[in-house]
């Protein structure tokens, strides 16, 4: 069995945690995969791996043999990006994920644009609201929203998005627009289904975080539902700004309680540090973020305009220096 081939499946079972969960990452069978383990550490005259009934554990020397087989198989990539060019041209292939709103808003459209000055470049992109662990599935760039948490990841702030409360005109005009967010509990509201139908809604007042109860009267399962229902006039709902902004501009949904928002959440684009960078990553990377950033950047204006009180602060974290090791 080829060497290189048995260091990957070790390192796959590693990061799955199973054979199960392998097997449908490497869509191998099980018996397979069992069978090239048992090569391996026959082949090793060592044990890789603590078996239990549901989890594969590394031992010592399991961790060990792992963590150098990742550095080994960075090489082996590194010298076949470097013999079909990736280091000389930008050319080649690459993943993208996104939060599906962000996606299908920004990222797919500037993805078209940037194809066309750059047709050598095949993009992949993943538009989805899990988050999805790069190094395991091969993510070239992530686009994230939110605090991130620690990692190797480099990551560089493009800007923020607020998460907004808004209604139809026609349904103020009814109903009147509430004031404070005390007024939410004379008021119909139309929730997005999580893990369950939201009982409350979280605002700042007095410079503390407040939640307050809520009437869910339509509850959805994905946001863009949720702006239409408001559109339609049945209620206030609450969602990232980006997401009702082209009603907004065309009047068909308005902002209250602008004042009592929590502090808009930053957006990142992260990517894996690698040297020498291949050109493909470096010109998307050039491309993308500036673009984002422009398209971000009226989020911070209304921001600022609003008076909430994060507005210089995410202003201030927007103008970071490219290239800033932070978080996953």
């Amino acid at each position: 069995m080829d060497r290189v081939e048995l260091m990957s499946v070790a390192v796959s079972i590693a990061e799955a945690g199973s054979l199960s969960a392998a097997s449908r990452k490497l869509r191998t069978p099980v018996p397979t995969l069992s069978r090239k383990l048992s090569e391996l550490e026959g082949r090793l005259k060592t044990q890789l791996f603590d078996r239990s009934s549901r989890r594969l554990t590394l031992t010592d020397a399991g961790r060990s043999y792992v963590e150098a087989c990742k550095r080994i198989l960075e090489q082996v990539d590194d010298a076949e990006r470097e013999a079909t060019g990736e280091y000389r041209a930008p050319t080649g292939d690459m993943i993208v994920t996104s939060p599906w709103g962000i996606g299908h808003l920004h990222l797919l459209p500037l993805s078209c644009e940037f194809q066309r000055a750059y047709p050598d470049i095949g993009l992949r992109l993943l538009l989805t609201d899990n988050v999805i662990n790069p190094v395991e599935n091969g993510v070239d760039v992530s686009i994230r929203i939110g605090p991130l948490a620690d990692s190797s990841l480099i990551a560089t702030r493009i800007g923020s998005v607020r998460v907004v409360v808004c209604a139809s005109p026609d349904y103020l005009a009814a109903r009147g627009a509430p004031l404070t967010p005390a007024d939410l509990a004379g008021h119909d509201c139309i929730t997005i289904d999580g893990t369950g139908v939201p009982r409350t809604w979280p605002f700042m007042e007095g410079g503390r975080e407040i939640a307050t109860p809520i009437r869910s009267k339509l509850t959805v399962s994905t946001s863009e539902a949720a702006v239409e229902a408001a559109v339609l006039g049945s209620g206030l709902t609450r969602v990232m700004s980006y997401k009702m902004e082209a009603a907004r501009l065309t009047g068909s949904l308005v902002l209250v309680l602008e004042g009592f928002e929590k502090e808009p959440l930053p957006v990142h684009v992260l990517f894996k540090e690698r040297r020498p960078m291949p050109l493909k990553l470096r010109v998307f990377l050039d491309w993308l973020i500036p673009r984002l950033k422009a398209r971000l950047a009226p989020q911070v204006a209304r921001v600022s305009a609003a008076g909430a009180p994060s507005a210089i602060g995410g202003a201030r974290s927007a103008s970071r220096a490219p290239g800033q090791r932070t978080g996953l």
